[in-house]
């Protein structure tokens, strides 16, 4: 990992990763307790609240949100064609979130129930003292060094992922239902799924300024050995995105060796 972070470019670059063997309890970190821009992987989170909710009897899937034009930000793919009477429902909101990274779906579910500091008290009952969500997009990327808003680690993040992906966290159907959103992710092609090709990926993508390039997700091995849980994070780089992608590639298949040892 030290030498992939030395090819990034940039004065104070930093890549991130944790992960863990679920099967054989094998762990590896590379600055795995600094604190990272989140981006868009918080959304994988926010997912998981909302089923924690429907879980609860709090919310249900098959609610329709009504919303305004004022209420889309940049970036909505789904939501932009759902406004005013038309309306979408909590669980097309939550598909949006992960699958295609729409923003105005992120916030229509932040607000929902507490905005970020409703978030953040939910990853509390998970048991992760660390990863916070401060504001809402698009300002959540500004990713300013040294700013802990909208921060995890990678460790922390890896932990909560693995809590509502694998283990007890959520109900059995809404742990099924947050793993099929993922792996039906249709942003993450060139990251963590392009280094480990023929394996089943579950994962979110997130990018945001100061270079930040993100990928958390799970990863099951052919054959049926037991998942992986993988988080990377990378920050204040001026390599080119696809270059990103590409560190984010080489990472899975690191870790995929190093499993396979």
């Amino acid at each position: 990992m030290q030498q992939l972070e030395s090819s990034l470019e940039g004065r104070g670059a930093r890549l991130g990763v944790a992960m863990l063997d679920t099967g054989s309890g094998l762990s590896l970190g590379w600055r795995q307790d600094e604190r990272f821009p989140m981006a868009s992987t918080f959304k994988l989170l926010l997912a998981a609240w909302m089923l924690e909710r429907v879980d609860r009897g709090q919310e249900a899937l098959d609610r329709r949100v009504h919303f305004e034009p004022s209420a889309l930000v940049a970036y909505s793919p789904v939501t932009e064609k759902h406004v005013g009477a038309v309306g979408i429902t909590v669980g097309e909101l939550c598909d949006a979130t992960v699958t295609l990274s729409d923003n105005t779906a992120a916030n229509l579910l932040l607000a929902r129930h507490g905005g970020p500091q409703g978030y953040t008290a939910f990853v509390r009952g998970l048991g992760d003292a660390v990863t916070r969500l401060d504001r809402t997009e698009p300002t959540l990327n500004e990713a300013t060094p040294g700013d802990p808003r909208d921060t995890t680690t990678p460790l922390a993040m890896l932990q909560s992922l693995r809590k509502v992906a694998l283990g007890d966290a959520l109900q059995p159907a809404s742990r099924a239902q947050l793993v099929e959103w993922i792996v039906g992710t249709k942003t993450g092609d060139k990251r963590l799924r392009a280094g480990v090709p023929g394996w089943r990926v579950g994962d979110k993508t997130g990018t945001g300024n100061q270079g930040s390039s993100n990928d958390i997700g799970v990863l099951w091995p052919p054959g049926g050995d037991a998942p992986i849980v993988v988080t990377c994070y990378m920050t204040q780089t001026t390599t080119a995105p696809e270059k990103r992608d590409a560190t984010i590639a080489e990472v899975a298949r690191q870790v995929a060796r190093a499993v396979a040892a």
